[in-house]
C-alpha cells in the first residue's frame, strides 16, 4: 500500500515494549494536533500478544523485532528503531522487502548525549581526571603533574572518524580549543549544511594519510562489514606515541587485541573507550565482569566508560525525531528522517 493512500487513513503505530507513562504522554501530546494517529501501547509486549497486534499496524516502533512479528505486520510500511545501531536489522528487512516494501528507520535521539559523552571522554583522558580523583580519595594531597601531567588539547590534530550524528555535534562542541579538523567519511556527495569550523576532508581510501595527519581520534561509524576491523594496530601507530583515540561506534570498528597492545606498549598515548567486545562476559573467581578478552583494566593509560554515550535515557526531547516520523508519515510524506540504506547496510 502506497504511504500517501495511508495518509488519507488512520495511522495505526504499534509500540512493541513497555514504554514508561511519561514517555506515552509526552509522545501523545506530540501529535495531539493530528486526528488520524492512534498510538498503540500494549498492556502486555510478550510476542503472541504483538503477534495479535501487529496486522492493523502502519507504523511500528520498537528494538529487536522477532521474525514472527514482523511476518504479521502486513500493512505496517514504516519500522522505526528507536536508538542507533541497525546491524541487526538488515538481513532480516532485506527479506521483509523481498515481499512488502518496508522503511527501516534509524533513530538519532540520542546523538547529543553521545557527542557529549566523546567530549568528556576526552577530557577525562588528557586531564588525568581518573588518577587524580583516586589520588585525592586515598588522601594523597596535591600529588601534582609529576605523576600525571595534563596534555593541552591546544593545537592537537582531531580526526573525526565518521561524519553523521555524533562526530558532527562532537565538532560543534570542541570547536572553541584551538584544533586542527580532519574528517573522513564514507561519501561527499552529500555536504553537511554547516560546519563549526573548516576542516580537510579524506575518503576512505585515504584512511592511512588520515590517520598520519592527526594526532586524535574520536570514532564513530556504524558497524558495517567495511568497519569491521577498520582501525588496526597499524592504524593505531600512525597516530604516533602523542596519539589517542576514543571510540563511540562499536567494539569491533578497532581490533581489540592491536588496541591492547599499543596501550600497554605506550605506541599511543592513550584511549577512551565506551564500546566493547563481550557484552555477555563471564564472571571471574572474584565475580568481576569485564566485557572484552584482554585485561584493558590493568592499564594506566585508557580510560572504561560501560557502553553509556546514550545516557541520560530518559531524556524526553531524544525521541522527537520519531515523533517528526509519524508525523510525516501520517500527512502522506515520505522524506522520512535517518533512513537506513538495506543495500550499503546504515
Amino acid at each position: 500500500m502506497d504511504v500517501m493512500d495511508l495518509a488519507e487513513d488512520n495511522v495505526r503505530v504499534l509500540f512493541i515494549w513497555d514504554a514508561r507513562a511519561e514517555l506515552r504522554d509526552f509522545l501523545q501530546a506530540g501529535l495531539a494536533d493530528l486526528e488520524n494517529v492512534e498510538l498503540v501501547f500494549p498492556d502486555e509486549t510478550d510476542d503472541e500478544t504483538l503477534v495479535k497486534l501487529a496486522p492493523d499496524a502502519d507504523i511500528m516502533i520498537g528494538w529487536r523485532p522477532s521474525r514472527d512479528l514482523l511476518s504479521a505486520a502486513k500493512k505496517m510500511t514504516l519500522f522505526v528503531n528507536p536508538g542507533a545501531g541497525v546491524q541487526h536489522h538488515i538481513e532480516v528487512f532485506r527479506e521483509i522487502n523481498q515481499e512488502q516494501s518496508v522503511v527501516l528507520v534509524n533513530g538519532h535521539g540520542n546523538s547529543y548525549f553521545t557527542a557529549q559523552h566523546a567530549v568528556a571522554l576526552l577530557l577525562t583522558l588528557t586531564n588525568k581526571i581518573v588518577s587524580h580523583h583516586e589520588w585525592m580519595r586515598n588522601g594523597k594531597w596535591r600529588t601534582g603533574d609529576s605523576d600525571a601531567s595534563s596534555i593541552p588539547l591546544r593545537y592537537r590534530k582531531v580526526g573525526l572518524l565518521g561524519y553523521g550524528a555524533v562526530n558532527r555535534q562532537v565538532h560543534r562542541f570542541l570547536q572553541g580549543f584551538d584544533l586542527d579538523f580532519h574528517v573522513l567519511k564514507r561519501s561527499w556527495e552529500t555536504q553537511p549544511r554547516t560546519q563549526p569550523t573548516n576542516y580537510r576532508k579524506y575518503e576512505p581510501a585515504q584512511i592511512h594519510e588520515f590517520l598520519k595527519d592527526i594526532d586524535t581520534l574520536i570514532v564513530a561509524v556504524p558497524q558495517t562489514p567495511e568497519t569491521i576491523g577498520l582501525i588496526g594496530r597499524e592504524e593505531l601507530e600512525l597516530l604516533g606515541e602523542d596519539g589517542l583515540i576514543v571510540n563511540m561506534a562499536r567494539g569491533v570498528v578497532v581490533d581489540e587485541q592491536g588496541l591492547f597492545n599499543v596501550l600497554k606498549e605506550k605506541a599511543i598515548a592513550g584511549a577512551a573507550i565506551d564500546v566493547w567486545y563481550e557484552y555477555r562476559p563471564e564472571p571471574d573467581a572474584e565475580g568481576r565482569k569485564f566485557p572484552y578478552n584482554y585485561p584493558f583494566h590493568e592499564l594506566d593509560n585508557v580510560i572504561l566508560s560501560p557502553h553509556r554515550g546514550a545516557s541520560p535515557f530518559r531524556d524526553l526531547e531524544r525521541w522527537n525525531e520519531v515523533t517528526e516520523n509519524i508525523r510525516r508519515f501520517a500527512v502522506g510524506r515520505t522524506d522520512f528522517l535517518n533512513v537506513v540504506d538495506l543495500d550499503r547496510g546504515y
